[in-house]
């Protein structure tokens, strides 16, 4: 059974880790928590969860959300989900700003690409922008560039950027920095992953071991057409 992911209010709470980053995972009864985080702090939203067959990651096969993504990648080239049929896709929203749950979730996909040998050309990565203010194109491709050659980079405008992670269920927040003008951005800590076929199946946590997700996408990749 797959649960719907909670429409609650997201709450804040305080993690030592990453100077004042704050990260927390709620749960519902009966569900598991979506991890929130940001590269200073996070706000808490709930996250239903379904745990079928052997998959280290929330297996939410048959989700009514995350069905659909539809931004311009950064060459301005008009790019949807059904473009990597065939691949197992990774789609994370996050921003180039962010000093580490970002740049450690595209560092690790791009090891899990190398481990996984020739079946690694098949996973394709997909970095959202949160933050279309500062990641302007060339940001974004030079960003995904420094991670992969293949690495997609997406972005839209504020409006829709918001109707992307609506559509994804993903929060995400413009957070005052401590100077004039300066910002953090509080932001979901999860990627999503879709089939050879187009449809969502897992969500990975922030901080889930790669090795786990290394095993989910070579089952996917292993799955018959």
């Amino acid at each position: 059974m797959v649960a719907a992911i909670s429409s609650e209010t997201p709450r804040r709470a305080r993690h030592p880790a990453c100077g004042r980053r704050r990260v927390l995972a709620a749960a519902a009864a009966s569900a598991l928590a979506l991890v929130l985080a940001a590269c200073e702090r996070a706000p808490m939203g709930g996250f239903g969860s379904g745990s079928k067959g052997s998959f280290a990651s929330i297996d939410i096969t048959g989700a009514d959300y995350a069905r659909t993504l539809q931004l311009a990648d950064a060459a301005g080239k008009p790019r949807s989900l059904d473009e990597f049929k065939g691949k197992v896709a990774v789609v994370f929203f996050g921003y180039t700003q962010c000093p580490d749950v970002c740049p450690t979730t595209m560092t690790e996909l791009a090891s899990i690409k190398k481990a996984l040998g020739p079946d690694g050309a098949r996973v394709q990565p997909v970095f959202v922008t949160v933050d279309p203010e500062r990641d302007t194109a060339a940001v974004l491709a030079a960003y995904v560039a420094s991670f992969g050659p293949d690495f997609v980079a997406l972005r839209g405008d504020a409006e829709q950027t918001q109707a992307a992670a609506k559509e994804f269920k993903v929060f995400y927040a413009k957070v005052p920095g401590k100077t004039e003008g300066s910002y953090t951005m509080d932001h979901t800590a999860g990627s999503y992953v879709f089939d050879k076929r187009g449809r969502v199946r897992l969500f990975t946590r922030y901080g889930a071991p790669a090795d786990g997700l290394r095993a989910d996408l070579k089952r996917l990749l292993d799955e018959k057409d």
